[in-house]
């Protein structure tokens, strides 16, 4: 059976509901944002008004443009259920309830059509739980589609087909998350907390019980953990803060029961100093950027200007962030490429060494552990951690940098032994988690057939690497490249200074428009694939530029298509 989404119902009109269905009008798909009736107010949509009143003054902004809103139906659950019978694909983005969920499901199964794809975005509870006691029609189009936030901006969806789900439901939707959506999809197993979120706080609360038994500051925490590891510059504090220490708390206290079987895990879920402080901050309601005081503290000074007051972990008060300064840190600075930065600190010893040297070879040895539980391979691992934590490159990929031999040693020392089935690879002579042909990967090492499994090739990407300097390349000057991608169609890579439109980029097109039928665009040098949401933008630029170099309007018709 062919699928195809013209029509959706998100329920559930909190921060990720709200975001899901601004998404789904960022790419032009009509939606109906549904949540439970106020019961105090007179207005039955007061929930779900204020839901969407909130997404839209979110920023960054949720959707791409003003006027897609007009895109985005309100109602409620009473009222306005039956836009469920008439839905592609209804997404539950509600309170994390098994039972909560399960009594909506009922009801969705009743009116559904049959051809309807249902999903949750629940972040940990079993996808399967969910749709217990339901039909079999219902159960063949179920599955879990777990987005990150803001889905706008977070490329990671997180796909779950549970046993009974249809491969053919499982395959559209990862093919609607990849091209439509424009999303990095992997597809996981239904174990706890999927792969993102269980990775993160498997790694997370090893990473506050060290923190807090060393006596690191906030604000060198924050400094060692951001760009320095590959990481964004909300590093640990600011991003604890940015998802809320409510929300980070929640789902630490939901992952603990679901994985008696994880001791490692376990073991820094139940330390006693992160939940003293996890406690008081909630005690105190300092809940991070959304109370403005949380690991920080928004402040004005004497002038007016906002400043930023990092929390002292000993006496519980904000103060004056410092500017922590460290001899390996300076060392490291400015040396190009993640592996050989890290590598410069996890060879020195002062204080800053040391927690880089600690986070980086515990995560190492707490992804291992996962595999074969939650995937098969490094790949979904990384890809998890890549696009869902916005990190430079996964946790395999690093030690593959680093060098995985010396590295095992290294962790072993250090008292953070890998799982045995790394050790059991090197002594077969495999001595990275990828295979590679020059510096690009073409397969990963499964553990359970102890081999590579070559990447299948995936419709829609263009590697550009693999083209510079080739046949390939038609034309190229300061401003941008252009490449011959088959079927008559080219691609422009541009190379100014925030892909901006230069007189080269300008020079550089009309010659070559006569032999072409149609103009892809790539803004950066790195790997991009086409999706709906990137041609959208693409048309909007597109029209600027075919304007500028007198192309014609019948000639544009077909640009950007994904």
């Amino acid at each position: 059976m062919k699928y195809n989404i013209t029509k959706a119902v998100v329920i559930g009109s909190g921060t990720m509901g709200a975001a899901i269905a601004a998404h789904l009008a960022n790419i032009g798909v009509p939606v109906t944002l549904l949540d439970i009736v106020a019961k105090d107010s007179p207005d039955k949509n007061k929930i779900v008004k204020e839901g969407w009143d909130r997404c839209i003054k979110a920023k960054p902004a949720n959707l791409m443009g003003a006027d897609l809103k007009t895109l985005v139906t309100l109602g409620n659950l009473e009222d306005d259920f039956g836009a469920v019978a008439e839905a592609d694909w209804v997404c539950e983005a509600i309170v994390e309830n098994l039972k909560i969920k399960q009594d909506l499901m009922t009801r969705i199964d009743e009116i559904r059509k049959p051809n309807a794809i249902i999903s949750t975005n629940t972040s940990g509870i079993p996808v399967k739980a969910i749709a217990e006691g339901r039909s079999k029609s219902f159960k063949q189009h179920f599955l879990g589609t777990h987005f990150f936030n803001p889905p706008r901006y977070l490329k990671l969806l997180e796909i779950i087909p549970t046993v009974d789900t249809s491969k053919d439901v499982a395959e559209f939707f990862m093919h609607f998350g990849e091209f439509d959506l424009g999303k990095g999809v992997v597809l996981c197993k239904d174990t706890p907390n999927f792969i993102g979120n269980r990775v993160a706080f498997g790694t997370g609360a090893f990473a506050m019980d060290f923190i807090l038994n060393n006596e690191y500051a906030v604000d060198e925490v924050d400094a060692l953990t951001g760009p320095l590891m590959g990481r964004p510059k909300t590093a640990t504090f600011r991003l604890i803060d940015l998802v809320g220490v409510d929300v980070w708390d929640h789902v630490g206290k939901n992952l603990a029961p679901l994985i008696a079987h994880d001791k490692l895990g376990q073991k820094y879920l139940a330390a006693e100093k992160p939940r003293k402080l996890m406690d008081t901050l909630l005690e105190r309601k300092w809940l991070g950027n959304k109370t403005k005081v949380g690991f920080y503290k928004e402040v004005r000074d004497a002038e007016g200007k906002k400043q930023f007051y990092s929390l002292d972990l000993n006496t519980m008060e904000h103060v004056p962030a410092g500017k922590p300064r460290f001899d390996s840190v300076k060392a490291a600075k400015d040396v190009e490429g993640l592996g050989d930065r890290l590598k410069v600190m996890l060879e020195a010893d002062d204080k800053a060494a040391k927690l880089v040297k600690a986070l980086t070879y515990q995560s190492f040895q707490y992804v291992s552990t996962l595999i074969p539980e939650v995937a098969d391979t490094a790949k979904p691992i990384d890809d998890a951690v890549r696009w869902g934590f916005m990190h430079d490159a996964g946790p395999f990929e690093i030690w593959d940098m680093l060098g995985v031999k010396e590295t095992v040693k290294r962790m072993k020392a250090e008292g953070y032994p890998a799982a045995k089935w790394v050790d059991e690879m090197l002594k077969n002579g495999v001595e990275t988690f990828y295979q590679y042909k020059g510096d690009n990967k073409v397969g990963a090492y499964d553990v359970s057939k102890k081999k590579y499994v070559k990447f299948k090739a995936s419709e829609g990407f263009v590697f550009l690497k693999d083209m510079r300097g080739t046949k390939k390349e038609i034309s190229k000057n300061a401003g941008a490249s252009l490449y011959d991608i088959g079927d008559g169609a080219a691609l422009v890579e541009f190379h100014t200074k925030m892909n901006a439109l230069d007189d080269d980029i300008l020079l550089l097109l009309p010659k070559h428009w006569t032999d072409l039928k149609m103009i892809l665009m790539v803004w950066s040098s790195a790997v991009k694939r086409i999706t709906s949401v990137q041609a959208r933008i693409c048309s909007w630029s597109w029209l600027l530029l075919s304007k500028a170099c007198g192309i014609s309007s019948m000639a544009r018709s077909a640009d950007c298509k994904a």
